[in-house]
């Protein structure tokens, strides 16, 4: 994520959230106190559960190859880095396997060509686009499996099962790795800035996946207040999962800092989740969530030890489903 001790235990998810996750209905209430900027607690709509289980196995092998690769090269995949480059082509080649239509899209910054990854699955309604992206680049100083290997690898891990579960969305499903958000948004923004009028009106939806399994983790989903009208869907969307599973929510406003900042100043619907960086987590957020209270989310946020130990597998895997159960919700 964009600028402005020891890892968490690595557990597994717990066998009723699995069973929950079996194509059952749920009836679940989300509550929030300030959507929409509203000091009145909010019901969200009864959700239906929707999506695969994604196994989290697979994304912890994703996170290990992101790993090895910025170990191969120089410690980080970072802006005009090899590690960036092989990243983006190892992520390519597995969708390119898997039948989706890849192009890469590529700009400057400080004198280095960066990357874009963008990857269509070839059914749907072209004029009816959900789009999920994240950022792939590291900072300079590490690996960056936290930020942003986990939302980088979770997506992955949904579009491929896109192919495997026989999905057939009735929307145009669009993936997206973005470059040198670290350096400021700059992939993001130079892919919205790079659409015609008419191609942004096609993008009906962005989710952004940025910090997903954070070592002390919270679970915030971004706030539709001040975001484009269409936005509070996609917030009630996320926050019913978590409630259908019984993880409690905090909604936050993100700002500028990631990648759905361009698309919410195109007037194109924003949402997300978000696992916490350098911010504190508090007494009543330890209470709710477990953890450590006084110690950040992410104590290696931006740092060398964000590495594979730097995760916590339990919030990983909750929200590579609430990605999944997003995608087959709002695909459909």
């Amino acid at each position: 994520m964009l600028v402005c001790g020891s890892a968490a235990p690595v557990t597994s998810t717990s066998l009723r959230e699995n069973t929950v996750k079996l194509r059952t209905i749920s009836t679940a209430l989300v509550l929030t106190g300030a959507l929409l900027g509203s000091g009145a607690a909010t019901a969200a709509p009864a959700a239906v559960l929707a999506g695969p289980d994604i196994p989290v196995a697979a994304i912890q092998a994703d996170l290990a190859q992101l790993q090895s690769i910025a170990s191969s090269n120089g410690g980080n995949r970072a802006h005009g880095r090899p590690g960036y480059l092989a990243s983006v082509n190892w992520v390519k080649s597995k969708l390119d396997a898997a039948g989706y239509t890849t192009r890469v899209q590529s700009f400057t910054r400080n004198g280095a060509t960066g990357y874009n990854l963008i990857a269509d699955w070839p059914a749907g309604d072209a004029n009816n686009v959900v789009m999920v992206g994240g950022h792939l680049d590291s900072v300079a100083a590490g690996p960056g499996i936290n930020d942003n290997g986990t939302g980088s690898a979770s997506i992955l891990e949904v579009a491929l099962a896109v192919r495997s579960s026989g999905f057939q969305p009735g929307k145009r499903l669009r993936f997206a790795w973005w470059g040198a958000e670290e350096l400021g948004l700059v992939g993001s923004t130079h892919y919205v800035n790079s659409l015609s009028t008419t191609d942004r009106s096609r993008i009906r939806s962005y989710l952004n996946f940025d910090m997903t399994g954070s070592p002390n983790p919270g679970y915030f989903v971004y706030s539709a207040s001040g975001q484009p009208s269409g936005s509070l869907a996609l917030q009630q969307t996320l926050q019913g999962y978590f409630g259908s599973i019984g993880v409690p929510t905090e909604l936050t406003s993100v700002g500028g800092r990631s990648d759905h900042a361009a698309f919410a100043r195109a007037g194109i619907p924003v949402g997300g989740t978000f696992t916490g960086a350098e911010g504190v987590k508090t007494s009543a957020q330890a209470q709710k969530w477990g953890g450590t209270a006084g110690t950040a989310f992410d104590r290696c946020y931006h740092r060398s030890c964000d590495t594979t130990s730097n995760v916590n597998a339990t919030a990983l895997d909750r929200n590579a489903d609430a990605i999944a159960h997003a995608v087959w919700t709002l695909g459909a």
